[in-house]
């Protein structure tokens, strides 16, 4: 059985326990003040000029310029609804988890913007907030056991990043090997964990043109590190822009989709589904629905 639920107004407390306080500052009022400081009109997109340099020393930036380019990774524009849009998404994500908790043994959070290019203090990749971490983190906060399973076409970069000197949360990407494909500066196979999450971190990096066949051996290799890590709950960052019919994309046909929901199911772990991402609008909802269905039959 299926049933739409609306949104809870959360907050934004569990968001600050996965970004820094300064970029949430920044977030809220970034739109206006870049649009003052340009003196440009309300409903133009705001973006980043410059980036520091590695090795530039942090100071307390108060110039709206500067501030961009602190905490961007790319030269993704912040509209002037973006800021809303991203707490609400991170709304959709919590109520989702808030479910699993009570006891539901599966959620699917339709999020956009999606999140998981977002760091603890920069945005990128069109995401702005972490929906999938702060879930994770949601979860973590109330004594479970949380594992990440990235499938979007692209790295999780920010995810992996909050979580990568921490061993209480598991991440697990399939993605297109950086090597060649965005955001191609995070997501190589050697990028294990740091510190105390040393081990907790596995990237599965594939080439573009992969079939499910090559696909799912890697799906494999990833579900059987999260059995390894016995969690007590699984957070699906759900990507679907693996789609054939997507560009610069995998393989996959619409029959491997239902196949990818039964290989999830497969933990048997109550799951909390994040959106991320997917471009080919004719095939976006096809697509999740068939992981949905093939999760339920499995």
């Amino acid at each position: 059985m299926v049933e739409a639920v609306e949104a809870e107004s959360l907050g934004l407390d569990s968001v600050k326990r996965v970004h820094s306080a300064a970029y949430l500052d920044f977030l809220a009022d970034a739109h206006r003040q870049w649009i003052e400081s340009q003196d440009a009109p309300e409903a133009a997109d705001a973006f980043p000029l410059v980036f520091p340099m590695p090795g530039m020393p942090e100071r307390e930036w108060t110039d709206i310029r500067a501030r961009f380019g602190r905490h961007s990774f790319d030269t993704d524009a912040i509209g002037q609804n973006t800021w809303p849009a991203a707490v609400a998404a991170t709304e959709v994500a919590l109520t989702g988890q808030r479910l699993v908790v009570n006891g539901a043994t599966a959620v699917f959070s339709i999020c956009r913007p999606p999140g998981h290019h977002a760091s603890a203090d920069r945005f990128g990749g069109y995401c702005y907030l972490n929906n999938a971490a702060v879930g994770a983190q949601a979860f973590v906060d109330s004594e479970a056991r949380p594992a990440v399973l990235d499938l979007d076409f692209h790295h999780g970069n920010g995810t992996q990043s909050i979580f990568y000197e921490r061993s209480d949360v598991l991440y697990v990407s399939l993605h297109a090997d950086p090597i060649s494909d965005y955001p191609y500066f995070s997501g190589h196979a050697d990028e294990i964990g740091l510190g105390d999450g040393e081990g907790y971190n596995l990237n599965l990096p594939l080439p573009g043109g992969t079939d499910w066949t090559r696909y799912s051996e890697a799906l494999q290799a990833g579900l059987n590190a999260i059995r390894n890590f016995a969690p007590d709950v699984l957070v699906v960052s759900l990507g679907v822009d693996t789609a054939l019919e997507d560009p610069d994309s995998f393989l996959l046909t619409g029959d491997s989709y239902p196949r990818l929901g039964e290989e999830i199911s497969s933990l048997g772990l109550p799951t909390l589904f994040v959106m991320e991402g997917g471009y080919e609008l004719s095939v976006i909802g096809r697509n999740v629905a068939a992981v949905l269905v093939g999760f339920e039959s499995g």
